[in-house]
C-alpha cells in the first residue's frame, strides 16, 4: 500500500475507527508502543542512563571475565534514538561515550584484535558526520579532540586516519 493509499484510507474512516486502530497497533506492534511511550513521556535522562550502562557493560562486564566490546550494541542505541527523534546532543554524547568507555579499557588492557581499532575508526568517522550534520561540532569539539589525542597517545595502529580526519576541521 502506497503513502497515498493510505491517506485515502485513513480520510474515509471515522474518529472512533481511527481511535480504535491506533490501539490496535498499539497492543499489536512493539515499535508503536515503544514510540508512544516516548512521544507522550520523553524520559530521555532514563534512555540515555540505560544507554551508557549497557555500553559500559560491554566493556566492563558486571558478570562474565571477558569483555565483548560490541560496537554493534551503541549502534543499536543510536539507530534506536534517531527513529525516536532523540535530541542530537544526547545521540552524538552516546556516540563519544561509546568510544570513550572503548579507550578508556585500552588504556588498561592490550588489545589485540584489529577490528576493535578499526570498529572505533568507524564509529568516530560516523560521530563526527553527524556531529557536522547536526551543526553541533563547536559544542563537542573538546570530546573530539580528546578521542583523537587518546588514540594518538595510546599507539592505535590506525591514529594517522583519527589525526586526518581532525585536520580537515583545523582543530
Amino acid at each position: 500500500m502506497s503513502k497515498r493509499d493510505l491517506k485515502k484510507y485513513v480520510s474515509e474512516l471515522n474518529k472512533e475507527q481511527l481511535e480504535e486502530q491506533i490501539l490496535e497497533l498499539y497492543d499489536k506492534f512493539k515499535e508503536v508502543k515503544v514510540y508512544y511511550d516516548f512521544v507522550f513521556k520523553p524520559k530521555e535522562t532514563n534512555l540515555v542512563k540505560d544507554a551508557k550502562l549497557k555500553i559500559t557493560n560491554e566493556y566492563y562486564p558486571v558478570r562474565g571475565k571477558k569483555p565483548k566490546m560490541r560496537r554493534s550494541t551503541a549502534q543499536k542505541f543510536i539507530k534506536h534514538f534517531i527513529l525516536l527523534g532523540v535530541d542530537c546532543y544526547i545521540i552524538a554524547d552516546i556516540m563519544l561515550y561509546n568510544i570513550e568507555i572503548a579507550q578508556s579499557l585500552s588504556s588498561e588492557k592490550e588489545i589485540k584484535q584489529e577490528v576493535f581499532y578499526k570498529s572505533m575508526l568507524n564509529s568516530f568517522q560516523q560521530a563526527i558526520s553527524f556531529i557536522i550534520e547536526k551543526g553541533i561540532l563547536d559544542d563537542f569539539k573538546s570530546r573530539v579532540v580528546a578521542v583523537q589525542e587518546e588514540a594518538d597517545t595510546q599507539e592505535w595502529f590506525n591514529k594517522q586516519e583519527f589525526n586526518n580526519i581532525i585536520e580537515r576541521f583545523n582543530y
